[in-house]
């Protein structure tokens, strides 16, 4: 599964270590995210959607 989450923390100006912070995660797992390594659970996967103010589509590319 490919996401958007690097590019639109970028595009919003935020710092990994503060994005982490704010989803009470490690900055290595929001590493691992932007990189593929990590699929994260549905539970942050939605806490990242939220904290941006997106759907779970729009930071989530799922592959038909």
């Amino acid at each position: 599964m490919k996401n958007r989450i690097e590019e639109i923390r970028k595009a919003n100006g935020i710092r990994q270590e503060d994005f982490a912070k704010a989803l009470g995660v490690s900055r290595q797992t929001i590493s691992s995210l932007e990189t593929g390594r990590y699929n994260p659970s549905i539970q942050l996967a939605h806490n990242i959607a939220k904290y941006f103010h997106l759907s779970i589509e729009d930071v989530f590319l799922f592959d038909e």
